[in-house]
């Protein structure tokens, strides 16, 4: 009896996707399995709905495994009645006569995939492939996320450009990248790029914060490199950063929304427009000339582009792995790669004991990757609050020495 693979994508965009679909295809088809497509991640399924999908083959697969987004779409849709919902998945599942499954996304749908195991208790065994451009998934020695890489490639090209404006124009941008809960893009797109700040998440120990921290250490950074004679710079924000402040605080500045979730839509919160807005106001009121900041915000374009050589690889092994897993008997386990061979983690084994969510991986700020990056950035530090150094600073921002030490000292 010919056995039928199934594939669907959840969560958002990656570089790569259409890459582990078409890898994952050719490979159940050079092992005699059908493939079934399932369009829009699990919005059908949850309903019971078995019309939307299509036939993949080695025709309409191979060619696509370097193109960017997804041939079979994407969705985050998750029913108001998660029981009544799973009970039509299981249901629409076995009406398709689906025996593998392969899951493609991140924390959302690997919580799906671990549901789907558990009430079909082994007749359909699941594999997950990890995909986010936040890179905050669990994986073994530090392996990137698929599409991660592509991201910073390209957030790096834009970044780069900025720059070149910012030094020709002589002006500041302050530019936010994409990074829910960590700031690993951010972090790699401003060192890769030169940004003269970076600014993520995990930097702040605090569980909340007030928005005039950020404030002031930006406000600083544009005083120290004022008195270094630079009028211009750009500072990266990892959208995580608006996580860590005072919703009510960031409510007097932002409408603020939450995703289908229920978390806060920090991608939709302008924080580099709010942090633009105060910053320049506060440099204005006394006096220090700059020109006026740009705000900018870069993320949704690079969720679906062609994926750089990285991916493309990467995500060829990783489909082929997970059919490979699964035709060995394999079920209820991530695909990851280290150190050059296949690694399958069992699912239960990257959720948080705590939350029950997917634990995630934050940026250690004690590691020499923060660190080599922490150094080239400029910020206030603690010799710039001692003489002769606090004297030309606090000139450049129409200081005397006291009250630039009163008003940033906190920071350092």
């Amino acid at each position: 009896m010919i056995k039928n693979l199934g594939i669907v994508v959840g969560g958002g965009p990656a570089p790569g996707i259409n890459g582990v679909i078409s890898a994952a295809t050719v490979e159940a088809h050079n092992r005699g399995i059908n493939v079934i497509g399932i369009m829009d991640g699990f919005k059908w399924l949850f309903k019971g709905d078995t019309n939307h999908v299509i036939k993949l083959n080695n025709k309409n697969a191979w060619p696509v495994h370097s193109r960017g987004g997804s041939i079979l779409r994407i969705s985050r849709d998750f029913p108001d009645n998660a029981e009544e919902g799973f009970r039509n998945m299981i249901k629409a599942l076995k009406k398709l006569k689906i025996h593998y499954l392969i899951t493609i996304g991140g924390d959302g749908t690997s919580f799906v995939a671990r549901e789907i195991e558990k009430r079909t208790k082994g007749e359909i065994s699941i594999v997950h492939v990890p995909k986010t451009i936040d890179n905050d998934l669990p994986l073994p020695g530090g392996a990137p996320t698929f599409g991660f890489e592509t991201a910073r490639h390209w957030g790096t090209q834009i970044v780069r450009n900025i720059i070149e404006d910012a030094r020709t124009t002589g002006r500041w941008y302050f530019v936010t990248t994409m990074g829910r809960h960590t700031g690993h893009l951010a972090l790699g797109i401003g060192k890769a790029a030169g940004a003269t700040i970076t600014m993520i998440p995990e930097q702040f120990k605090a569980k909340q914060m007030k928005f005039s921290r950020m404030a002031d250490i930006l406000e600083s950074t544009i005083i120290k490199r004022l008195s270094q004679g630079y009028p211009y710079g750009v500072a990266i924000l990892a959208e995580g950063v608006a996580g860590k402040i005072d919703p009510r605080e960031l409510a007097q500045y932002e409408y603020l929304e939450n995703d289908e979730r229920g978390d806060l839509r920090l991608s939709e919160v302008q924080l580099g427009r709010i942090l633009q807005r105060f910053v320049h106001r506060e440099l204005e009121n006394r006096k220090v000339n700059i020109k006026k900041i740009v705000h900018k915000t870069i993320g949704y374009e690079l969720r679906a582009a062609d994926p750089i050589p990285f991916d493309a690889e990467y995500t060829r092994n990783l489909g082929y792995s997970a059919v490979k897993y699964l035709m060995k008997g394999g079920s209820g386990a991530l695909i990851s790669f280290y150190e050059g061979k296949m690694k399958p983690i069992p699912l239960r084994k990257i959720i948080d004991p705590v939350t029950k969510k997917t634990r995630v991986r934050y940026v250690d700020t004690k590691a020499d990757p923060y660190e080599v990056g922490r150094q080239y950035m400029i910020r206030l530090k603690k010799e710039d609050l001692s003489p002769p150094a606090i004297a030309k600073i606090a000139k450049a921002g129409r200081f005397t020495a006291d009250e630039f030490r009163k008003k940033y000292s906190y920071l350092v």
